[in-house]
């Protein structure tokens, strides 16, 4: 059994020992590295899964392709920042390493207004929160948990990129998910989940439907302590008076800069400075070609080693009523992509008392799913994965100029 240190992280890692490598470059990083250097601990470097982010220095540290790791060091020791714990832990458990610790003693009181962030201190101050609970629950067996959850208010986008993960280049009638509906289904599962960290409202372009920010209003009055990451392109600039009504709650943007497509990300993130609005903004990068629906007929040994080694299996996804387990299969099903089949997803409205079960089936039990047979495969690492069948790491943001089509089947 892999054991992770969750106790006395502090003062063991500030005694003599093997090299202290971060896991992932992510923006908690940031923070742990500044909470590392305040207690005394040198690290030497991070490393991370997509040989992309390991090109360039993370935070003026070296940075180390995760598989490539024992050629560097015979021994290290890892602080995972990333919320995934158990799957950095089964990598580097598989590559010969033994010692894991959580970073949750170093940022318990850590102060992000004390520090430099390439991200907005408040921005920071959420991600830490997400990272905090991921953390906390994975050491809680008896919890069922989501780190996030993809609320989908819409299949319209204002771009059409051929190769985007989430399959909107596909939708020739592209519709807003109704917004008293999405309230229903998110009070019915948390009436059957102990706790969900993140509300991540997508689409699509959430902004395309007209009621977004009534639907995430909703959310965050009634989830006062679940923090709420809306992800946008940057084409549409929100009016000043719906940020208004969301200054000093847990309502943060998630930007991706697409360039010259992304028209309007310059007023965006004006008024979301002028309103206090936590938000990143980043380039469109590391995309792997995803995007491809088609029917493999794999073995079940294959299919569970897809399934191991898929970056979103962990992306709990609510499109209209029905709750799965990555929006590759939630949109595929809702296309009519794949063949209808009530093991790749929860019925929020028709499961009456078994709901719970079935829930936990979906979160717990599942090794992979039949939505599974037709994807290609979306691994941490393209360059060095099995079953995976697309073509690694491609150009983001390729515009089509109509829906793209694909093969249909019946209910």
């Amino acid at each position: 059994m892999i054991n992770i240190q969750k106790e006395n992280c502090i003062e063991i890692l500030k005694k003599d020992g093997p090299p202290i490598i971060v896991v992932a470059a992510v923006q908690e990083t940031e923070a742990i590295i500044n909470a590392c250097s305040e207690n005394g601990i040198k690290v030497e470097g991070v490393c991370d899964s997509f040989k992309e982010k390991t090109i360039d220095l993370f935070f003026g540290l070296n940075t180390f392709h995760t598989p490539e790791l024992p050629k560097y060091f015979k021994d290290a020791r890892f602080i995972i920042a990333s919320q995934h714990v158990q799957e950095c832990a089964d990598q580097l458990t598989g590559l010969g390493y033994k010692s894991f610790f959580s970073p949750l003693s170093l940022i318990e009181n850590y102060d992000v207004n004390k520090h430099k962030h390439s991200v907005s201190s408040l921005y920071m101050k959420n991600r830490l929160d997400v990272c905090k609970k991921s953390h906390e629950l994975y050491f809680d067996k008896s919890k069922t948990y989501m780190r996030s959850l993809d609320v989908m208010i819409t299949t319209r986008c204002s771009l059409k990129c051929r190769n985007c993960s989430n399959l909107m280049q596909y939708y020739k009638n592209p519709e807003n998910t109704d917004g008293n509906e999405i309230i229903k289904a998110l009070d019915i599962i948390h009436k059957n989940v102990d706790f969900i960290s993140e509300y991540r409202v997508i689409g699509g372009e959430p902004l395309m439907n007209r009621d977004w920010a009534s639907i995430v209003n909703n959310l965050s009055k009634k989830n006062e302590n679940t923090k709420i990451f809306i992800y946008t392109n940057g084409t549409i600039a929100p009016k000043e008076e719906q940020l208004k009504m969301f200054e000093g709650k847990n309502v943060n943007f998630i930007i991706t800069d697409y360039g010259d497509l992304s028209r309007n990300i310059d007023v965006m993130v004006e008024r979301l400075n002028k309103f206090k609005i936590g938000f990143s903004r980043d380039p469109a990068e590391y995309w792997i070609d995803c995007s491809n629906i088609k029917h493999h007929k794999r073995q079940t040994k294959d299919l569970v080693e897809v399934f191991k080694q898929c970056c979103v299996k962990y992306v709990y996804t609510l499109l209209n009523g029905r709750l799965y387990r990555c929006p590759f299969i939630a949109n595929a099903a809702n296309l009519k992509a794949i063949p209808d089949n009530p093991s790749n997803y929860v019925d929020i409205f028709g499961n009456g008392e078994n709901l719970k079960n079935e829930i936990k089936r979906l979160i717990k039990v599942a090794k992979f799913f039949p939505g599974c047979d037709f994807c290609d495969g979306r691994p941490y690492d393209p360059s060095n994965s099995l079953g995976y069948d697309g073509r690694g790491m491609i150009a983001p943001g390729e515009q089509v100029k109509k829906p793209m089509s694909y093969k249909t089947y019946n209910d």
